[in-house]
């Protein structure tokens, strides 16, 4: 079974770049994709949902969000009415979001860079 890893973010965020530096140490292929530079769809938001909370793939504590209406803030509150901020704000996603596939379907979501949470991750995968 072949196993797709791809690191979501993007290049400039210095989690991000740990993230993708830790990979690289273990050897672990993978792709980057920079969300902004090359989109994210409804799809693919959903998909993490199926694994990520959406209080948990939000990044409240950015300035993205500190820049929100109070009325694009509530909006959050709902994954039906979340996506499509997140995908006109794809700087609202806690970075880096990290997608396993196994052949072709999503086997692991999670957000956020520590090499512990990653070690975890990938002894058990």
């Amino acid at each position: 079974m072949s196993r797709q890893i791809t690191v979501f973010g993007i290049p400039n965020c210095d989690t991000v770049k740990k993230s993708r530096v830790w990979l690289q140490e273990q050897g672990l292929d993978f792709e980057f994709h920079d969300f902004k530079k090359q989109g994210l769809d409804r799809t693919t938001v959903q998909a993490w949902l199926q694994f990520v909370p959406l209080d948990i793939l939000i990044n409240r504590k950015g300035t993205t969000w500190r820049a929100l209406s109070d009325a694009q803030k509530a909006s959050a509150a709902e994954a039906d009415s979340a996506i499509p901020l997140i995908l006109s704000n794809p700087s609202l996603i806690k970075r880096p979001v990290l997608q396993m596939k196994n052949t072709d379907h999503i086997s692991h979501v999670s957000v956020g860079f520590s090499a512990d949470q990653f070690k975890t991750i990938f002894e058990n995968k």
